[in-house]
């Protein structure tokens, strides 16, 4: 297989994994949204994937997750938002990998980038809803982002043990 066409291959398998993993345990949030698991696949999507091929792999995969899940109202910002963490878990990581080492680069970076996440969805419904009603969704995305970040280190160490990243 031509390597554009495996890069290709493997962005579509992660956008995939990300909507299923988005979808497949939402928890209602206070505002209209709800918590789920697509982060600890976007941030290993910004970790293995280049920079283009991650942020559309996040960003389409969870964004389809909001489209079949009936969030359309949210489905442009989280196409951005979930593209710009997978940036930012990319860039982090690189940054930081020959200073401290591979994990810390990874919590580092997955932190930034869950950060992120939780700037991100509070600008936006504070659009929506008010900025201060957005405040009450702040912790729970924290929760989110913390076990997408948790979740996120573990399957990378094991797609790293089954060789299965190229890093």
């Amino acid at each position: 297989m031509r390597i554009k066409t495996k890069k290709i291959v493997v962005a579509a398998l992660f956008a995939a994994l990300a909507c299923v993993a988005t979808m497949i345990i939402k928890i209602p949030s206070p505002l209209k949204g709800y918590l789920n698991l697509g982060d600890c696949i976007v941030l290993v999507a910004g970790w293995m994937l280049s920079p283009a091929y991650g942020f559309l792999a996040a960003g389409l995969g969870s964004a389809l997750a909001d489209i079949f899940s009936g969030y359309m109202i949210y489905a442009p910002a989280t196409f951005l938002i979930k593209g710009m963490m997978a940036l930012v878990a990319f860039y982090g990581f690189k940054l930081l990998f020959n200073r401290l080492g591979d994990l810390p680069a990874r919590i580092i970076s997955g932190v930034a980038a869950e950060m992120i996440m939780i700037l991100g969805y509070f600008v936006f419904e504070g659009f929506l809803y008010g900025f201060i009603p957005s405040l009450v969704n702040i912790p729970a995305n924290g929760v989110q982002g913390m076990a997408g970040l948790i979740i996120g280190v573990l399957l990378i160490k094991v797609l790293k043990k089954s060789n299965i990243t190229e890093d």
